[in-house]
């Protein structure tokens, strides 16, 4: 069992503690009466974590604990067989994507010569014929641009026409306020069709060599369908005036009028659209932009696999020394994982703490003594390279004297270390001048 401390008592071993980290942290050498601050702290320097960038197969390090890189040098090394493999099929679909876009350009460049060639035709035809007698200009008066634009516009104009016309047709049909009127419009179309047929066969009866049977077949088909025909045309009649007929015909002509003039007004805009506005060019120009990204793309992915296969080689970042390894061959590592570790031994700091009533004695570029118990006959020289600017363990509330004189700034400094005797971790005492 523990035995437990008295209140009291560790309260005085919380001040006891903070007594001596204040000792450690700092003290002054009045040995030789000249008040030079001296503080104490270890020796530390930047570590950096080698970590690789993807997931893989260790298949080598070429490094061990306490050797020396420089900037760039090869470290380790990740299995690439699966990303080579990757790269193989990606190749293959950057060939054939080339491939693809040299046909697709090859088509481009033959459609638009072709189209080219027909518009030189069309301007000759617009030199050499006249205008109707109802224009005043002749037929090369306007370029091909605004032609164009003109027959868009009519072929525009006549679709909304014949939607128009069909709307009024379907409303001419039911202002006859007659349910059986579709149906006997229909019953009419469908006797028409199969009278048609019926005609034929008897034709192609009366033709034959043998008559026969064959022939007084056919005649009782098609007087079946004379009949039905006859009957519906009686049926289709009975429903209609003469009034409510002639509106019937007259809106299914404007249907069918409509109709041909967009099927003209397309036609005549097609014959215009040559050159590189010809939907046969802008259609070959789609091919060739689409092939042209499909290059893109897999030259992108192509390009990719390069710069994982690339990361598959940790290399140095900076000039140092192996700390510590932690990889072998054959492990699998996670990207971030911590591979490697090291630092550069002649980049080194130490971090000391000063009492609020001295750090205003020292500045930044001051010069500084360093020693360390491990060469007690040798002096290094240090540079401060950062003052705190808040300060640290202060108590909550400062109210006197001797509590502003616990308040300590850190000091960070800069040690020479040129032969590289210093080593992380070196208890060191660092005197201010």
């Amino acid at each position: 069992m523990h035995s437990k401390i008295p209140m009291p008592v560790r309260i005085v071993l919380a001040v006891i503690l903070i007594g001596a980290l204040a000792y450690v942290g700092y003290r002054t050498l009045n040995d030789s009466g000249n008040g030079d601050l001296t503080a104490s702290g270890s020796i530390e320097a930047t570590i950096v974590n080698v970590s690789p960038e993807l997931a893989g197969k260790v298949s080598a390090v070429d490094v061990e604990e306490g050797s020396l890189v420089a900037t760039n040098d090869s470290l380790l090394h990740l299995d690439p067989s699966l990303l080579t493999a990757q790269r193989a099929v990606a190749a293959v679909q950057v060939d054939s994507a080339n491939a693809a876009l040299a046909s697709a350009q090859t088509k481009y460049d033959q459609t638009l010569q072709a189209a080219l060639s027909a518009q030189e035709a069309l301007r000759a035809k617009d030199l050499r014929l006249s205008a109707p007698d109802e224009f005043d200009q002749p037929a090369w008066y306007f370029e091909q641009a605004e032609q164009t634009t003109a027959a868009q516009l009519e072929v525009d104009n006549a679709k909304i026409a014949l939607a128009d016309s069909l709307t009024n047709l379907d409303k001419v049909v039911s202002d006859l306020n007659n349910a059986g009127y579709i149906d006997a419009e229909k019953r009419l179309l469908e006797a028409r069709a199969a009278f048609l047929v019926a005609d034929s066969v008897k034709s192609q009866a009366e033709n034959a060599a043998e008559n026969g049977g064959l022939q007084d077949a056919a005649y009782d088909y098609y007087n079946l369908a004379l009949d039905e025909l006859n009957a519906a045309q009686d049926s289709f009649n009975d429903l209609t005036n003469t009034e409510a007929e002639d509106d019937v015909q007259y809106a299914r002509g404007q249907v069918i009028v409509a109709q041909q003039r967009y099927d003209a007004a397309y036609t005549r805009l097609l014959s215009l659209q040559t050159g590189e506005q010809s939907p046969a060019v802008i259609s070959a120009k789609n091919s060739l932009d689409q092939a042209q990204t499909a290059v893109t793309q897999a030259q992108a992915n192509l390009d990719l696999l390069d710069k994982q296969i690339a990361k598959l080689d940790v290399f140095a970042s900076i000039d140092g020394v192996i700390l510590t390894r932690n990889v072998e061959p054959g492990e699998f590592v996670q990207p971030g994982s911590v591979a490697l570790t090291l630092a550069n031994l002649t980049d080194l700091t130490i971090t000391v703490y000063v009492p609020e009533d001295r750090y205003g004695k020292i500045s930044l570029g001051q010069t500084a003594e360093v020693r360390v118990d491990s060469f007690p006959g040798l002096t290094f020289t240090a540079t401060v390279v950062h003052i705190a600017d808040q300060a640290e363990f202060t108590p909550r509330n400062v109210q006197t004297a001797e509590g502003r004189s616990s308040t300590f700034y850190a000091i960070k400094l800069k040690i020479e270390n040129s032969d590289g005797k210093l080593k992380i971790g070196m208890p060191a005492d660092v005197i201010f001048k």
